[in-house]
């Protein structure tokens, strides 16, 4: 059973119990209306107390229902029917109360949260909206500019906030004991959200809202249409306002943008260790990181968050005092955000070691090399490490390009060797590309997975390649941009195209935002390996050349005049016509449609041949890779959704369209192929 629930005395206990989240699925619908049945034969009962069984209340509805019709009973009419019962039902939360689980409190007449609990509706995180009355049992409850922020944000809040919104009646460390001695008084005065007027017009949150929500959910309706529902909970009376909300909900959670990000959703979750996979991971305790610049700072920092000791390694004092800076200045900033306290700060720097001595790594158990993105440099510290280490701690580098064996075979034990690629600030990016190399042992595997969750990122399992899956894309996207600007568009044209896709800036813009000479640097790499037969643009070469690397030096692809925003910078414009002209090109306008589908095609068929090779382990692996590492619009899924959505057979048709003009940058990939001959990828992991 899914839904207990018994009497003693004068109380009635109804107890959610579908683990692991008590998900409301069908059958706790089901039991929670046999519940009510059972409740209402009942005599001299003061109150009915709802809990969660394990450690939360409910963590919402069961998103996997959502993509076949809704069925019987449904959740606004067990709501309604707890709202009206006349014995007064209390909600003890504990965790969480998301979503669903949040209405069904709704609908109670007293709410009781554990200290550490958090309440709130995320539907439109999802692409929808709450579809059992948060929309307009929630403005009531606690007015319309609280309720309408925490609506369309989708953001959970603590007790100490729901308390002081007047969302609950009390915290309590042992809520279900103080709900069942609640007074009866309490109980008789309170009332449910039905009885309660609708909430007063509040036009500034409302407006504030949507600006926030065009801001951090560009191109997404659920967020709009949910501060559109808050604005009529003022004007209609409840039952015409869940009547409005229910037909949006059932309309949205149907569309596009819902199932693109329930498929994320769904890819998280299953983003996790394999099963077959058994080896105990290194202990954790104690983790050394080598490089103390952003990266290797950010690391470090990550590692603290997580309440590990950590030994930071830089090569001389410069370097160590350098190192120091960098971890005082994340502290300082995520301080200045109320991420953390003045104590938080002493405590994670208490753990902290900066050390130019290989020697106190000797009791990590885990190193993370993050140091120059040389095979000299990163071979030198693994030999140092391997000396000093016992002998079954686990190595990893943070490589985004370098080929993972030959970085192994400079220990006298490969098998100890993992890739750990983090992704930049490495304390906020939640992706960790997990790379095994040829004799990368099932224990340094384990340990990379322990680490990801230690972390609470997202591990994304990777084979040996260059640039292993998101930067192997990231270089084919770019390739496909600069072959564009090169034959007609513009720096400032291409980007306007991927943002009105979905991207938050384009290929252009993120490059002057990381500098462009990490890409020359990464370019004169592959000189010696580069196909001569392969077209080359030489334009970001030239760009390096002129001293244009970015926002760093206040040009690159565009200008930042006295560290405003960007301007289009017409020397760029000039220097693309010119590369043309000497390369014979005629030049011609791109329009927008064409400009994305020129880089998307070419991104989904790189892609493609990754999981063709073996690098990328299932299409859904690399729809994490480009939503949490690349900026890949969340909303449309990921990059292989996306193209599953689009029409494998329209990008077969582009590519080969695309190829005529040039056979080997636009090689069909023959997993694409027989994807779209088969009817699609396989989304998800077997």
């Amino acid at each position: 059973m899914t839904v207990t629930f018994y009497r003693k005395g004068s109380a009635a206990f109804v107890t959610l119990d579908n683990p692991p989240v008590n998900a409301i699925g069908l059958s706790v619908r089901q039991g929670l209306s046999k519940a009510l049945d059972w409740i209402a034969e009942e005599d001299d009962l003061t109150r009915v107390i709802l809990s969660g069984a394990g450690r939360m209340f409910a963590a919402g509805a069961d998103a996997r229902e959502f993509d076949g019709p809704a069925q019987p009973p449904h959740l606004p009419d067990i709501i309604s029917r707890i709202e009206t019962c006349a014995i007064p039902w209390v909600a003890v939360i504990t965790g969480v109360a998301l979503g669903g689980g949040c209405e069904l409190a709704l609908g109670c007449r007293v709410r009781i949260m554990s200290p550490k609990a958090q309440i709130g509706l995320p539907e439109v995180t999802l692409g929808v909206i709450p579809g059992a009355g948060g929309t307009q049992r929630l403005p009531r409850v606690i007015g319309m500019a609280k309720a309408v922020r925490m609506i369309s944000s989708g953001r959970p809040i603590s007790a100490v906030d729901a308390e002081r919104f007047g969302l609950i009646e009390g915290i309590a460390d042992d809520p279900m004991e103080y709900a069942r001695h609640l007074d009866l008084g309490t109980l008789e005065l309170s009332i449910p959200p039905c009885d309660m007027p609708p909430p007063t017009l509040h036009q500034q949150a409302l407006a504030d809202a949507r600006t926030m929500a065009a801001r951090k959910m560009a191109h997404q309706r659920a967020p709009q249409v949910a501060i559109d529902l808050v604005e009529a909970s003022a004007m209609h009376p409840l039952d015409v306002g869940l009547a409005q909300e229910r037909a949006a909900f059932l309309d949205l959670r149907q569309g596009d943008q819902a199932r693109a990000l329930r498929h994320v959703f769904f890819a998280e979750r299953g983003a996790r260790a394999p099963a077959d996979l058994v080896a105990a991971p290194a202990d954790l305790s104690h983790v050394a990181v080598v490089g103390g610049g952003m990266m290797g700072s950010g690391i470090a920092y990550a590692l603290l968050g997580a309440g590990l000791d950590v030994t930071l390694i830089e090569a001389d004092a410069d370097g160590a005092a350098r190192a120091q800076s960098n971890v005082d200045r994340i502290m300082a900033a995520s301080e200045a955000r109320g991420l953390t306290t003045p104590d938080d700060v002493a405590e994670r720097q208490a753990r902290l070691q900066i050390t130019q001595d290989y020697a106190d790594a000797a009791h990590a158990g885990l190193a993370i090399e993050a140091a120059f993105e040389s095979m000299d440099v990163k071979a030198s510290v693994f030999a140092d490490l391997s000396k000093v280490m016992p002998e079954n701690a686990i190595l990893a580098t943070n490589t985004s390009y370098l080929d993972l064996d030959a970085i192994a075979a400079c220990v006298p034990d490969p098998s100890r060797v993992i890739g750990l690629h983090f992704f930049a600030p490495a304390h906020i990016m939640k992706l960790l590309e997990i790379v095994r190399g040829a004799q990368t042992s099932d224990r340094a595997m384990a340990t990379g997975y322990a680490l990801a969750k230690r972390l609470r990122k997202v591990p994304v399992p990777a084979g040996v390649c260059d640039g292993f899956i998101g930067n192997r894309i990231l270089a084919r996207y770019r390739e496909a941009a600069d072959t564009v600007l090169m034959d007609g568009a513009t720096p400032w044209e291409i980007d306007e195209a991927m943002v009105a896709f979905g991207y938050a800036m384009g290929p252009y813009e993120a490059q002057d935002l990381s500098g462009l000479d990490i890409a020359f640097a990464q370019r004169r790499r592959q000189d010696a390996t580069r196909d001569p037969a392969r077209r080359y643009i030489p334009i970001a070469d030239r760009m390096v050349e002129l001293g244009k690397l970015g926002r760093k030096t206040g040009a690159g692809w565009y200008r930042y005049p006295g560290g405003a925003g960007k301007v289009d910078d017409p020397i760029v414009a000039d220097l693309a016509i010119e590369e043309a002209h000497f390369a014979g090109i005629t030049r011609r306008d791109f329009e927008p449609s064409e400009i994305c589908d020129r880089l998307l095609c070419a991104m989904v068929n790189e892609a493609a041949d990754l999981l063709d090779q073996g690098i990328a382990a299932s299409a859904s692996d690399i729809d994490l890779v480009m939503v949490h590492g690349y900026g890949f619009p969340r909303w449309r899924g990921g990059l292989m959704h996306w193209a599953q959505v689009h029409g494998l057979d329209r990008i077969v048709a582009s590519i080969n369209r695309y190829a005529k003009e040039d056979a080997l940058a636009w090689q069909l990939s023959p997993t694409l192929e027989d994807a779209a001959r088969s009817g699609g990828f396989h989304l998800t992991k077997a």
